[in-house]
């Protein structure tokens, strides 16, 4: 699909990886973007700028995990720009710890992390399937392939947002409806705060592939998830725009996720061996 005068949306849109695709969108020329997060200044401060180019955008305050919000951003958007072309279900949190966890947290991280991807497809894919075109983008992380040292929940949850991204793809890949899931590895970006505002101080620094790892962190999971470097949103955004136009369905901004993937699939044992020795060596440089 090419994004030159197609509508899209973007939520988590305030910061991060979010943000890099709202402006690569208008840089792309799309007919409008619509910026959506739980941080409504953030929101209007990045509309406010790409309006200022001569372009158009919306800015909308939404809990996605909240499907009566989810279902307001789908009719605002329509509302101001006749439809949804693409739409980039970008919002994810993190939270550092296993199944000791209490409820609370497991609970918030499966709302944002899957249920809200749930609600936005709901909400978009009738009218795509009605037209018989559409793209959905799903953040998910290098995590959904692999694992998550130090954050269970992650894992967890980023394994089922890659298994929807899929279902979506065989089942409605035909009929007009595009699907990719962006698995990176380690990104610069914010995620440590924005965690920390849903779920409190439990939230982990640098562990996953789409938080900051500019947040100092010596967590096992964040050298986990920088061995092989820290990109840039903006460069993790380049990879989404490129995997759009080949209409590619998994986004690997770190291209050795692909042969990690590989080996853990050939020979499962081995990789869990693997892992749990990098595990210990990571804790015992701690």
């Amino acid at each position: 699909m090419q994004i030159e005068q197609r509508v899209a949306v973007v939520t988590g849109a305030a910061s991060g990886i979010g943000r890099s695709l709202c402006l690569a969108f208008a840089d792309q020329g799309a007919a409008a973007v619509v910026v959506c997060d739980l941080d409504g200044g953030g929101a209007a401060q990045l509309a406010a700028t790409i309006q200022a180019r001569g372009q158009r955008a919306l800015a909308v305050t939404a809990d996605m995990a909240n499907p009566a919000d989810v279902a307001a951003l789908v009719a605002r958007a329509r509302d101001a720009f006749g439809r949804i072309d693409i739409f980039c279900s970008n919002a994810g949190i993190i939270v550092g710890g296993g199944v000791e966890l209490d409820d609370e947290a497991w609970s918030r991280m499966w709302a944002v992390n899957v249920q809200s991807h749930v609600y936005a497809v709901r909400a978009v894919l009738p009218e795509m399937l009605a037209r018989g075109e559409g793209y959905l983008v799903f953040t998910a992380s290098a995590a959904g392939l692999l694992t998550q040292l130090g954050s269970a929940p992650y894992a967890v949850t980023k394994h089922a947002l890659v298994a929807l991204a899929e279902w979506l793809s065989i089942t409605h890949g035909d009929q007009g409806i595009g699907v990719s899931c962006l698995c990176p590895q380690a990104v610069s970006t914010n995620l440590l705060a924005t965690s920390r505002r849903q779920v409190g101080d439990g939230a982990q620094a640098g562990s996953s592939a789409s938080e900051s790892a500019q947040a100092g962190s010596t967590a096992s999971g964040s050298a986990q998830a920088a061995v092989d470097g820290v990109l840039t949103p903006d460069q993790v955004a380049a990879c989404v725009i490129e995997a759009i136009a080949d209409e590619r369905f998994l986004i690997l901004p770190h291209p050795e996720v692909a042969t990690y993937e590989r080996r853990r699939a050939d020979d499962r044992e081995r990789w869990l061996s693997g892992m749990r020795r990098l595990q210990a060596r990571l804790s015992a440089e701690r």
